[in-house]
């Protein structure tokens, strides 16, 4: 299984000298408090580390920068205990690199009015550090999330959690490295893209590879590796020969077990984390890799096909935010057009994530209409029901544009004998009619990542990390 960074954020509270040191003192325990209470019953993705109480310029550059510095530090929390003047933090958020949540909270949540005074109002004066922070951030420019909200409750906690796994997500992206077996579909749009500026603004790294070079990978791997993974399918699966000669099915599955190893060993010497396949680009193939795919992305790989390498990465980001629960590389396939009945049915021609199954996967061999190679091994599945978002990214020549939606997933209510593939159904929220009339005048491309383990919220934070233009169809 892929594994991400053992991250932390560090916390960092506002203040100012001129209440005194007792003051100071009272900040810091306060601060202290609120992280340890977090740290234990938050639920936080996340450990929060404190730093430091901010009173100068120069303290709040110095922690800036250990931030940038610091590998295992994912991003900086604020919060404005006493007011905070906002030229201290003029230099330190400039040159800060990170994801930064401004948590505009209060010590306590309510106001005690038989004992308040004026030490009190200057002491907890929350509201008047937030709007002089908040302006500087504005005025700089800068793409930081603010959560409002006592600390103590759960929808606040839940909030920062969930930035936590787009910071953390953000951080990742710049180690993501996709391996493209092959180049592009020939002929479409969509999936082509500009793999420098890629690199500039969201830090992937894209190579192109011959599938030659996973032949000879496929060449190295033993019977040994691939009957152990055979034996590994057997129990974690259901085998269904179907109408096959059972060599015939267990030769075709241990084919897909051979790439599957070698994908994995090519991946991981390379140090990827993402990759793309093509139908068109099978030289020294036996079958099109189904089975070793779908193997895969259970256990974190991104992936898209047609050399789609914006969508293999895009996956690998999400499952990173949503832990690789329900998430996967999706493709809008046909409409269900009947009056109050009207869903969207995702599937591709083998590669659908088993991360998305609500039933357990059969293993099944078929022939496939395209390709022009031997019937391949592939898991077949009933996707999930409930509340997700369905995301994509295109390159538009000026710029890179993501399109979202948040959707509804169904079950299939009618088996489907004759279609061997994964199915997941499912309404755009926005209404079918609009939402697809919206993703289509949005330039929306066919292939995307579905994901039931995030929200909406997080993919726009997650777009205005990177400076992205994100669409939210409503």
């Amino acid at each position: 299984m892929l594994q991400t960074n053992d991250y932390e954020f560090w916390f960092v509270v506002g203040s100012q000298y001129l209440y005194g040191e007792e003051a100071l003192n009272t900040v810091k325990e306060d601060t202290m408090q609120i992280i340890d209470e977090l740290n234990k019953n938050g639920n936080l993705a996340y450990p929060i580390v404190f730093k430091t109480v901010a009173t100068t310029a120069d303290s709040i550059t110095k922690v800036m920068k250990e931030v940038n510095f610091n590998d295992h530090v994912a991003g900086v929390i604020t919060w404005m205990h006493t007011f905070s003047p906002a030229k201290n933090w003029i230099r330190g958020t400039k040159i800060l690199q990170k994801p930064l949540l401004h948590f505009a909270t209060q010590f306590s949540n309510t106001i005690p009015w038989q004992t308040i005074d004026m030490d009190y109002m200057n002491l907890h004066q929350s509201a008047h550090g937030d709007r002089e922070y908040g302006f500087i951030n504005a005025r700089l420019h800068k793409n930081n999330k603010i959560v409002v909200g006592h600390w103590k409750d759960q929808r606040v906690q839940t909030q920062i959690s969930q930035w936590m796994d787009v910071a953390a997500a953000y951080n990742e992206s710049f180690h993501i490295k996709v391996a493209r077996f092959g180049d592009n579909m020939r002929h479409v749009a969509v999936t082509e893209g500009d793999k420098i500026e890629a690199q500039i603004q969201f830090g992937w790294t894209v190579d192109y590879y011959g599938i030659g070079d996973l032949v000879a990978e496929m060449n190295k791997v033993t019977d040994k590796d691939i009957n152990d993974t055979y034996q590994e399918c057997q129990n974690k699966y259901e085998l269904d020969a179907g109408e096959n000669d059972p060599q015939f099915f267990e030769e075709h599955v241990k084919e897909q077990i051979r790439m599957e190893i070698a994908l994995r060993k090519f991946l991981e010497a390379g140090g990827y984390s993402a990759f793309t396949t093509n139908f068109e680009d099978l030289w020294g193939m036996k079958q099109l890799p189904g089975m070793a795919v779908q193997r895969l992305n259970e256990e974190g790989y991104g992936f898209a096909g047609e050399g789609d390498w914006k969508t293999a990465a895009l996956d690998r980001l999400i499952k990173i935010m949503a832990h690789n629960k329900g998430t996967g590389f999706m493709e809008d396939y046909t409409y269900n057009l009947v009056e109050g009945h009207e869903e969207i049915l995702g599937s591709h021609m083998l590669e659908v994530d088993p991360t998305l199954a609500s039933t357990k996967a059969s293993v099944e061999v078929h022939p496939l209409g395209i390709g022009d190679k031997a019937d391949p091994a592939r898991l077949v599945f009933d996707g999930l029901e409930g509340e997700g978002v369905n995301v994509t990214i295109s390159d538009f020549g000026d710029q890179f544009k993501m399109v979202m939606y948040e959707i509804e997933g169904h079950k299939p209510t009618e088996p489907a004998p004759h279609l061997p593939v994964a199915r997941q159904m499912f309404t755009p929220k926005p209404g079918f009619y609009n939402g697809v009339q919206q993703w289509i005048e949005n330039g929306g491309g066919h292939h995307t990542v579905m994901s039931f383990g995030i929200t909406s919220e997080q993919v726009e934070d997650l777009a205005k990390m990177f400076g992205l233009k994100c669409i939210t169809i409503q």
